[in-house]
């Protein structure tokens, strides 16, 4: 048995395992054991934290299911706010990304969207519906619903995740329903997480990108996540196209331990 020291976070409801360095051995199968919620420590995903080139700081992102994700917007201001620095340049699979810290409250740049679809018609469990498509760091589907509370969100979003048009890596989804001008509340079906989160960065900044996009808004959307946190999205609109985009929310130390493995 080996100990391993960690940290626990939380950014706006989504749970993290942070470990500084390098742990030894199978890194798919530690994040499985760690983030057990029955077994382990139990958290959404584990962050890998390590010194780097050309950056501050470098994450690698591990889901509850031991799969290696590209991208987490909240695992990235946990990320930052560990870091200890105002400011900072952090690398992920995505690519190196912008920090800053005030406080609790963190704010990230995140990697250009890229493959934005808008209207895409999908047959679902018998049904034809239409989604949204965008990768902000990882791919997200978003789809606009009334009455979200009553979505059966497990059952349809992993038919959506698992769907033949996504694979082989499948997609996020996101249900999102108008609450104001420049207010949405999102509920996010996680893959590798294969179940709800409180909250998902990258999913909320997708949603935030679409609802602009067909409401020819700019500059900041708020959205409301399911942990009750309203996450922002600051960004700039081009020709459908979206520049300097940035997630805020906040981020918090809960506990330090060792962990037997």
């Amino acid at each position: 048995m080996k100990r391993l020291k960690f940290t626990k976070m939380v950014g706006s409801g989504n749970d993290f395992i942070v470990i500084a360095g390098k742990p030894s051995g199978n890194l798919s199968r530690l994040a499985k054991l760690l983030c057990d919620r029955k077994f382990g420590i139990g958290a959404d995903g584990l962050l890998l934290l390590d010194k780097c080139k050309n950056a501050d700081l470098s994450m690698r992102i591990f889901n509850a299911d031991g799969s290696e994700a590209q991208m987490c917007g909240n695992g990235a201001r946990c990320a930052a706010f560990f870091s200890g620095r105002p400011k900072a340049r952090l690398r992920s699979a995505a690519g190196v990304i912008n920090t800053e810290v005030y406080g609790s409250q963190v704010k990230i740049q995140i990697t250009n969207p890229k493959d934005i679809k808008l209207d895409i018609p999908l047959k679902v469990n018998g049904r034809r519906i239409k989604v949204n498509f965008i990768n902000t760091g990882v791919p997200h589907v978003v789809i606009f619903v009334s009455g979200i509370d009553g979505i059966d969100l497990k059952h349809i979003g992993y038919s959506i995740r698992s769907h033949q048009m996504f694979s082989p890596r499948g997609t996020n989804v996101n249900f999102v329903e108008e609450k104001e001008k420049n207010l949405i509340r999102i509920r996010t079906y996680e893959r590798g997480v294969e179940d709800e989160t409180l909250a998902c960065g990258t999913g909320s900044t997708a949603a935030a990108l679409i609802f602009a996009l067909k409401n020819n808004l700019d500059n900041l959307i708020k959205v409301q996540t399911q942990s009750g946190e309203i996450l922002k999205v600051y960004f700039q609109k081009e020709d459908g196209e979206f520049r300097k985009v940035w997630l805020e929310g906040s981020a918090k130390i809960v506990y330090k331990g060792e962990c037997y493995v």
